[in-house]
């Protein structure tokens, strides 16, 4: 049974929470236990860093683009806390019942001694977080003079027990998470450091000293972090680790975290989703990053494609309802049918905006199948596909047409389904077939007649005047 007074807390072994945290950590090393269970991608880079970090008692600070995992990160610190800690019961900033540092815990324990009451706080309820504005004031984070709590108890307005008391001292032996610190004013981050530093602060020109126990960690944008230099330099400078965080290196490991994040789950229906459909989803994030007409500093975050991803079971899973399918099978006609779910995840530079979000998100797509496709089909020889298509031959369909009704259509292009059997089989694999052959402009694709011979004689024809007007030039001048 947990002690309930002071008295009975003699043989509690009291630590810093650095000190905790520490410990901790070092036990599930030595165990084996996954650090960050759940963080993907990390473990030769993030992961060995905060380790370091936190073995170091640091404070640290994560920078990366958006949907890098940042704030998961800082949130699954609270797995190295004890289950739970003594505090004094009533206490606002839960103190060490050993060494308390507010006035009114000192004259509690001065008074009551061994009956000092205790309760116990869990670690969850020790992680404290606040997203960094500019209108965060110093009386919310610090704390500020309450004239009713003064009048009420008989205080002098300048005394410690008319203060009433802001986030960070309330995260008092716990972790104290800022997301996005550069945009916290400049005086809010003097106020930190010197928390951090001295452990002294002034609250409406009162100065008092509150040695507050607690690790202090933050996230940033490295644009906002290095190039607009909004964190003053001496907090900067009492940051004991900077860490970077990044997207997934590669597709195989970028599919693995959407799968892990993405809600696909659809109830009792049954649900496959093809896996260079996965693929295809993955890859426009990986094309949006390297795409000049999408802004760099912005990034793209991981939650476009769990996002498009939902999107594309969600359009699968209204086809099945509509037509009756028993089975949710998305394909490459559901991926643009998510495109609501891209167009708001990517900031587009100027050229990006000249030709609209809409337009750049299918580009993507496009893109991202030939990718996808050349994976699969690297040199796969499709000529008697390609040529009954230029003899006139073409496929039309929607993406709410059944299974039924498409493979009807597309079982009467010689060698399709044949070469759809690689993919596992299927109208699925047979439709990725036909886009990525549009992909690499071997088939072409339009709204009217579906899938058809591309049209190649405007450019033939451009590509013929081009050729007149450079010979043209080469004679020479009489």
């Amino acid at each position: 049974m947990l002690a309930s007074t002071l008295g009975n807390l003699k043989s509690y072994k009291h630590r810093s929470v650095k000190d905790e945290m520490r410990e901790n950590l070092m036990r599930r090393l030595r165990e084996g236990t996954p650090v960050f269970p759940g963080i993907l991608g990390y473990d030769d880079s993030v992961v060995p860093q905060i380790v370091n970090a936190i073995l170091s008692r640091h404070n640290m600070i994560l920078l990366g683009l958006r949907g890098q995992a940042k704030s998961r990160i800082l949130r699954g610190l609270v797995d190295f806390l004890d289950e739970s800690i003594p505090v004094i019961a009533g206490c606002e900033i839960h103190d060490n019942p050993f060494a308390p540092i507010c006035r009114a815990c000192r004259e509690l324990v001065a008074a009551m001694a061994d009956k000092t009451p205790i309760v116990w706080r869990g670690r969850d309820e020790r992680f404290v977080e606040k997203l960094a504005t500019p209108d965060v004031t110093i009386a919310d984070m610090i704390g500020d003079i309450d004239p009713i709590k003064a009048a009420k108890g008989g205080h002098a307005i300048g005394s410690e027990m008319s203060i009433h008391y802001g986030l960070l001292p309330r995260a008092n032996r716990g972790i104290f998470a800022i997301n996005e610190l550069p945009d916290l004013a400049g005086k809010i981050q003097v106020g930190l450091f010197n928390i951090m530093q001295e452990g002294d602060v002034q609250i409406k020109g009162y100065p008092m000293r509150l040695p507050l126990d607690v690790v202090l960690v933050f996230s940033a944008n490295p644009e906002d972090y290095t190039a607009r230099g909004k964190i003053v330099t001496p907090l900067k400078d009492r940051i004991g680790s900077e860490i970077k965080t990044h997207y997934p290196v590669n597709l195989d490991l970028a599919v693995t975290i959407t799968a892990q994040e993405a809600w696909t789950s659809r109830g009792d229906a049954k649900l496959t989703v093809p896996s260079y459909i996965q693929q295809v989803v993955e890859a426009i994030a990986f094309k949006a990053r390297a795409d000049q007409r999408v802004d760099k500093r912005s990034g793209v975050s991981q939650r476009l494609p769990i996002s498009c991803l939902e999107n594309v079971v969600s359009n699968a899973e209204r086809r099945a309802i509509i037509s009756g399918d028993l089975e949710i099978v998305p394909r490459v006609a559901d991926v643009y049918a998510a495109i609501p779910a891209i167009t708001g995840k990517i900031e587009l530079e100027y050229e990006g905006e000249l030709k609209g979000a809409e337009t750049i998100a299918r580009d993507l797509i496009r893109q991202s199948v030939q990718m996808v496709f050349r994976r699969y089909f690297p040199a796969t020889d499709f000529k008697e596909t390609i040529e009954w298509f230029e003899a006139g031959g073409n496929v039309k369909f929607s993406d709410e047409d059944s299974s039924r009704t498409v493979m009807a259509a597309m079982e009467v292009v010689p060698g399709l389904m044949e070469r759809a059997k690689a993919l596992g089989g299927g109208v699925a694999a047979a439709e990725f077939i036909l886009e990525g052959l549009h992909a690499i402009d071997k088939v072409g694709r339009t709204e009217e007649r579906g899938y058809s011979a591309i049209e190649r004689k405007a450019s033939a024809d451009m590509y013929r005047d081009y050729t007149k007007d450079i010979n043209r030039y080469k004679k020479p001048l009489n």
